[in-house]
């Protein structure tokens, strides 16, 4: 199998990297060339939007950072849409808005080709050690086409519904990861400025009802997890930016339906709070840092 793999940030990269096997070939595409420059060490083939080489291949996935890379990749400035064959397969992997997503399925089903919107959960870990979780919107066709290709890279392959409805998911789930690492952040906080040990208070929530996902695997607290980003500076995580930008798309979602988010809503304000504060390029578990006292 041919694979084109367009995007290769701190998600994209380990994730064309487990696509890298004797039995595919990964043409591979950034527009930092030393991104490209490891992939090619690891066996990926460059790929050259002007050549002719890379158009035999059949599925093309992209990681890419918004909507409107999503809309200059496909069908704006390079549009890779009119140099794809008829019949290949199409995998979105961008968090974008579920408009731009139908856009792509729709586009995609006037030329032919097979489409699906399969945003992943899971973290750079996840990336990296292969453990992601697709959120899937498109037809039950499309899924089976792409389930193998999928499986090289995370664990749960996972079916939300019709064309855009793997973007709408990702999109409620990142708004419920936010609220959760605002709600962490802020009872960590607290109990350390009443004196607590921020490790045993971490520990004692994690066993009481207070348990969720930032506390199991994500701790924003430096030097209670040691591999979190906030034990490395709050460096190679999900940055402040992309989350801010993920809480805008819920807004937009919410309004398209009418449908209050006021939690949502209120991390909305406070990530861009904590972005004005130069904080952009840090892991969005940093929001601890406008949380606390100064």
């Amino acid at each position: 199998m041919e694979i084109a793999f367009f995007g290769l940030g701190h998600m994209g990269a380990p994730m064309a990297g487990h696509l890298i096997t004797p039995a595919h070939t990964v043409w591979v595409y950034d527009l930092d060339a030393t991104k490209v420059d490891d992939l090619v060490r690891q066996g990926a083939q460059r790929l050259d939007p002007d050549s002719e080489a890379w158009r035999s291949a059949t599925v093309i996935i992209s990681m890419l950072p918004h909507g409107s890379a999503v809309e200059q990749l496909y069908w704006d400035s390079m549009k890779i849409m009119d140099k794809v064959k008829p019949g290949s397969l199409i995998l979105d992997c961008s968090t974008v808005s579920p408009s731009t997503s139908r856009q792509l399925h729709a586009k995609a089903q006037e030329r032919g080709m097979v489409c699906l919107d399969a945003p992943v959960s899971g973290g750079v870990g996840g990336a990296q050690a292969a453990t992601l979780s697709f959120l899937c919107g498109g037809s039950t066709e499309a899924l089976q086409q792409a389930r193998p290709i999928l499986e090289h890279m995370g664990q749960h392959v996972l079916h939300a519904g019709p064309a855009g409805s793997g973007s709408v998911a990702k999109i409620c789930n990142n708004m419920l990861l936010a609220i959760q690492m605002i709600g962490t952040a802020e009872a960590l906080t607290l109990g350390v400025a009443h004196g607590l040990d921020p490790a045993v208070l971490s520990e004692l929530m994690r066993n009481s009802s207070g348990q969720n996902w930032v506390l199991d695997r994500y701790n924003p607290w430096p030097g209670v997890m040691p591999s979190a980003p906030a034990s490395r500076d709050y460096q190679g995580g999900f940055s402040v930016q992309l989350m801010h930008k993920d809480l805008g798309l819920a807004q937009d979602t919410a309004a398209q339906v009418q449908q209050g988010i006021p939690l949502g809503a209120l991390a909305l304000q406070l990530y861009a709070l904590h972005q004005s504060g130069g904080h952009q390029h840090e892991d969005f578990s940093s929001i601890i840092k406008t949380l606390m006292v100064p």
